[in-house]
């Protein structure tokens, strides 16, 4: 007699085949997680090998560019010593260039113009200023006749008998430019007339501050010839006030070692050597040392 199963039997034999199913869908499941793991490992391991690589490649690009630093470094510091040494050659081209346009000016003008004359240095005949022009007879004394002057000083001239006429002082000129030959004349007659006594107030011919053709005896109508009364005129006074601003200076005043105080004779030395004398109460032209006055010459006419 054959049994039959239950439906008990059959009840538990299903549960066992749903549990072999399930046993082998989990193992499946499991072989895939673990594929999956695998791979992002591998993954993971790829990306740490690219990473330590970038880090190596930084780490290189790193040192490249400190050494690239150092040597831009290096070339700016080169550089600015190519430069440093530039600016020091232009400074000297510079002052070469300086040197060479003063050279040229003082070439153009007399080196005697500031030289110390009277009874000190010797002026030869054959010496005649570079430049002569004609005083405007509105600056002369009636009856003197044509007078020259150092045409480049004629201006500082102008602008003082123009100025004194301002303030109604009316300067007038006795004499101006005296060759050799003139002052020799001249002093011969003096020679005559007062014997050796001419020596105190009248230069031998090479000797006379004339000759420059930038001195002046200066005077006024009332006043007529040289005389020590213009020295109390106010004209004088002026002149003491104002000439240095024009470039004039006394050549002979009180108490001087070379000839009789002359307040009429005035010679023209430029601005900034009259006005430096101006502020000198112990210094005269003739008591300041010659190589002193030099330095002046280059401005004479400015």
């Amino acid at each position: 007699m054959v049994h039959k199963p239950g439906p008990t039997a059959y009840i538990l034999a299903g549960v066992a085949g749903a549990g072999l199913v399930t046993t082998g869908y989990l193992g499946v499941r499991a072989i895939d997680q673990n594929s999956v793991i695998d791979n992002q490992n591998a993954r993971i391991s790829e990306q740490v090998v690219t990473l330590q690589t970038a880090n190596s490649t930084i780490a290189s690009l790193e040192a490249d560019l400190g050494n690239l630093k150092n040597d831009l470094e290096e070339l700016l510091s080169n550089y600015e010593d190519e430069l440093d040494r530039n600016e020091e050659f232009e400074d000297q081209i510079m002052d070469l260039a300086g040197s060479l346009d003063e050279f040229e000016r003082l070439s153009e003008i007399d080196e005697e113009l500031l030289i110390k004359y009277s009874k000190v240095s010797f002026l030869n005949e054959n010496y005649v200023p570079s430049r002569l022009k004609q005083i405007d007879d509105d600056y002369m004394l009636a009856g003197k006749g044509d007078q020259y002057f150092h045409g480049d000083a004629m201006r500082f001239l102008e602008r003082m008998f123009d100025a004194a006429k301002r303030d109604d002082i009316d300067l007038k000129i006795i004499s101006a430019y005296r060759s050799f030959d003139e002052q020799n004349q001249l002093k011969g007659q003096f020679t005559q007339q007062f014997g050796a006594g001419a020596n105190a107030f009248s230069a031998d011919q090479g000797f006379s501050e004339h000759q420059l053709g930038t001195t002046l005896d200066i005077t006024t109508p009332a006043v007529g010839a040289t005389s020590n009364s213009f020295g109390e005129t106010e004209a004088f006074e002026w002149l003491e006030e104002h000439a240095h601003n024009y470039g004039f200076i006394l050549s002979y005043p009180k108490d001087n070692s070379f000839y009789i105080y002359e307040p009429w004779h005035w010679r023209f030395v430029g601005r900034d050597l009259a006005r430096d004398l101006n502020r000198k109460d112990d210094s005269t032209f003739y008591t300041m040392d010659q190589r002193e006055i030099n330095k002046y010459l280059l401005e004479i006419f400015d």
